[in-house]
């Protein structure tokens, strides 16, 4: 039938993967706040911090794996090799999708618990304003805030795809002058690393 329908299918299954996460989260802020309103909001936002770390580790499992597949075919190992790393990609894709829904969960649970907090230093500081979002200049504010750290996203991921692009053209450098006998310089690799992330 084609790629068209399998696209379809899946973006609907995508958007019907985020009710179940929206509902818990939801209960979780209602019961959180139930008991000690906003604080209790934030300590159930850390109690979901507090998994982060190992939700970002295996993270990094599936872009380990996806590499150690494609150095494994740029050395020109068995066929096999690649088979069995891709099946190993394939499950660090799962393991990356896990990490990435701790990290927004715990973004939705970390931002109302900040904008309240902000909210309640503003009426501390000045008893005769108050925060309106049907004012123009507060909302346009908290569009172009909530722009920023898409802002800053896109020139990482820009960053990262400039230092990639670079390693790539080192790799295959590197890979030309192995097959004309010389030894392989990892230190240039360390270097292209090094000087993108400062």
């Amino acid at each position: 039938m084609g790629p068209a329908p399998n696209i379809i299918l899946g973006l609907a299954l995508g958007y019907l993967s985020t009710i179940l996460p929206i509902l818990i989260l939801a209960c979780v802020i209602w019961l959180s706040f139930s008991f000690v309103g906003m604080y209790g909001v934030a300590l159930a936002a850390l109690g979901m911090l507090g998994c982060l770390p190992i939700a970002l580790t295996m993270d990094g499992y599936g872009p380990i794996s996806d590499n150690a597949g494609g150095i494994s075919e740029m050395s020109y190992l068995n066929n096999n090799v690649r088979q069995n790393t891709d099946k190993l990609d394939a499950a660090g894709n799962t393991t990356a999708a896990i990490g990435k829904g701790f990290a927004i969960g715990s973004a939705c649970l970390v931002s109302p618990a900040l904008f309240s907090a902000y909210i309640v230093r503003v009426n501390e500081n000045s008893k005769n304003y108050s925060i309106n979002l049907l004012n123009p200049k507060t909302f346009a504010g908290l569009i172009v805030k909530a722009m920023i750290p898409y802002a800053f996203s896109a020139l990482t991921m820009a960053a990262v795809g400039d230092a990639a692009n670079e390693m790539i053209v080192g790799i295959k450098r590197q890979f030309l002058s192995i097959q004309k006998g010389n030894k392989p310089d990892s230190n240039r690799c360390i270097d292209i690393s090094t000087t993108a992330s400062l």
